[in-house]
């Protein structure tokens, strides 16, 4: 009978002592790995992960994970990641118009199989951060040898130092009809900022955590005093989060700018500081050369800029009539290639911390196959045919600049007092909407001034005194989507009047755009004259010193300055970086 009550103490304290050794696992597990996932990262190798719905989530997430499989140094890991809904943005006055008709228009989607070449960690990491056990060579800290066959035995000659990571995709895709409109676009962001699934990093950074403190600040902003003249509530969706996510991109943010590259198509971007390209020049310029967000340190980096012209791509290698775009989708995927090479931050995050800014029209195709899982900056921001992701991509203001010496030359324009034309448009018959326009509305009316291309003026007079004195300037598609006149309407502080079916306007993340800005449907054009019309003098009068008050974003300055164009180029990418997190 002793020995039996012997073996059952015996017995109790092998068990609570069991208990003590497991509470002491899942706590270092918890400090180790801040992305959550602490007991699954210890048992959930070969086993599902709990659905979204059953952790009290509107969104069902349903992920599965297997054992990684080694083959010398190359590991294959199922990457997953719980789904955080975000509130909906804050939409400012909607006093603006978008005159659209309604179009008569849940899936569950697996975690990405994350197929990754287990790299030296040496770069992109301190000494606070949990990594892999490799062997590092005498090298550089923030560079190493590209990938070779010889270097990585695993690796076949040729073989690619990057192993194709898929796209970051939403748990829910909202269905897309032929025509998206402002409200859908706002649906779709709300959609995608709920059910956003990132690629988790192959291992923890600083940097990460600061990202993850960053967006729950953004969350939780404070009220903005009104005493705050630099912003203009009505004009934003949400001002206290713009503020409060400024603030941060201006105390944490780093960058680093990748050095490899050939010139022109790389780092130099004295190439395209004028024309309609001129967007991606101006930025790489700025980048380039600025010292407060710019680290030399890759492991100090939130984000990692691919500093590429998409107009010096086509325009030094694109041959002309041969219709294909091979070699310049090859050329970016060589680049890619290159710095996963002799970098650890590419395959930390499947590329997620990357972003590249380009203006030309091809840019969206060409970067979509190896560079899709990156935060791409875009002119060309198609919601519909493009593949522009919403909540990830920013949408790039396509800007004309005719002076690289004085790009503020020609600013203004006449009071409303003074703008005697109701609408006016000028431009190459480009795509299919502006003949449209032209078939209805050229020499038909004397309110509206529609034309085909304007003369030849020096400096484009002709041009800019025909925005300076309307009211409304027509900004209607070319060949894609994308327009120059939109920046160039609030250039002159004309009220815009976008015609392109499922553009997403620049920074529509942060501007509320109906406060300033009219949206046609293509389909409408016979009814133009009548839809500006029907909006008040009272609320033209509103739109219009708006549109002087957002003119700020809009601007490029010599030497950047607060709320400029630079910086909200720079804070989209910010803020749709942390909000992926």
């Amino acid at each position: 009978m002793g020995h039996e009550v012997q073996y059952i103490l015996e017995s109790k304290r092998l068990v609570w002592l069991v208990a003590v050794v497991f509470a002491v696992v899942i706590m270092f597990q918890y400090f180790e790995f801040p992305y959550g996932d602490v007991a699954s990262s210890m048992f959930s190798m070969g086993r599902s992960q709990p659905s979204a719905g059953q952790t009290g989530q509107t969104n069902q997430t349903t992920a599965s994970a297997e054992s990684p499989k080694s083959s010398g140094n190359i590991s294959i890991f199922n990457v997953s990641n719980h789904t955080t809904p975000v509130d909906t943005l804050g939409k400012g006055n909607n006093i603006g118009i978008e005159y659209s008709i309604p179009s008569n228009d849940s899936t569950t989607a697996s975690p990405p199989i994350v197929n990754i070449t287990v790299i030296s960690p040496s770069t992109g990491l301190d000494n606070s951060t949990s990594k892999p056990e490799v062997n590092s060579s005498n090298l550089d800290p923030g560079v190493r040898k590209p990938a070779t066959s010889e270097n990585n035995p695993a690796m076949s000659a040729g073989e690619s130092p990057v192993k194709q990571v898929p796209p970051v995709k939403a748990v829910h895709k909202r269905p897309i009809g032929d025509i998206v409109t402002l409200a859908d676009m706002h649906d779709i962001l709300s959609d995608n900022r709920a059910s956003v699934r990132s690629m988790k990093p192959l291992w923890s950074s600083t940097v990460d955590q600061e990202l993850l403190d960053a967006k729950q600040q953004i969350e939780n902003a404070p009220v903005l005093n009104h005493n705050d003249r630099a912003l203009y509530p009505p004009l934003y969706r949400n001002v206290s989060r713009f503020k409060r996510s400024y603030e941060l991109m201006e105390k944490i943010l780093k960058v680093y700018v990748y050095k490899e590259g050939e010139k022109p198509i790389f780092h130099q971007p004295q190439a395209v500081l004028s024309g309609i390209y001129a967007s991606e020049g101006w930025f790489m310029k700025h980048m380039k050369e600025n010292k407060h967000f710019v680290t030399n340190n890759p492991k100090q980096a939130h984000l990692f800029y691919l500093p590429f012209s998409s107009r010096m791509l086509e325009e030094k290698l694109y041959v002309t009539g041969s219709g294909s775009r091979d070699n310049l989708v090859q050329r970016l995927k060589d680049y890619v290639q290159l710095i996963a090479g002799r970098y650890d931050s590419w395959n930390r995050t499947g590329g997620s911390d990357h972003f590249l800014v380009a203006c030309h029209d091809w840019a969206t195709d060409e970067t979509r196959k190896s560079m899709n899982s990156c935060i791409r900056a875009l002119c060309n921001s198609d919601v519909g045919r493009e593949h522009f992701e919403l909540g990830k991509d920013v949408s790039l203001a396509e800007t004309y600049v005719r002076s690289p010496q004085n790009p503020l030359r020609e600013l203004g324009g006449k009071p409303p007092s003074q703008r005697s034309i109701l609408a006016f448009f000028a431009g190459q018959m480009h795509g299919d909407v502006r003949p449209i326009l032209l078939k209805h509305w050229e020499n038909k009316d004397p309110d509206m001034k529609i034309f085909r291309k304007l003369p030849n003026s020096k400096g484009n007079k002709n041009y800019i005194n025909y925005m300076k004195t309307s009211k409304y300037c027509i900004c209607a598609k070319g060949y894609e989507v994308n327009s120059p006149r939109v920046v160039e309407a609030i250039f002159h502080e004309c009220v815009p009047v976008i015609i392109s079916d499922n553009f997403v306007p620049p920074f529509f993340e942060i501007l509320n755009w109906e406060a300033f800005a009219v949206f046609v449907q293509e389909k409408d054009i016979p009814n133009l004259k009548n839809i500006l019309l029907s909006i008040s003098n009272r609320r033209y009068l509103v739109m219009q010193q708006r549109v002087k008050k957002v003119q700020q974003h809009f601007l490029w300055h010599v030497k950047p300055v607060k709320y400029d164009i630079f910086h909200m180029i720079l804070h989209s990418v910010w803020y749709n970086r942390v909000f992926r997190v």
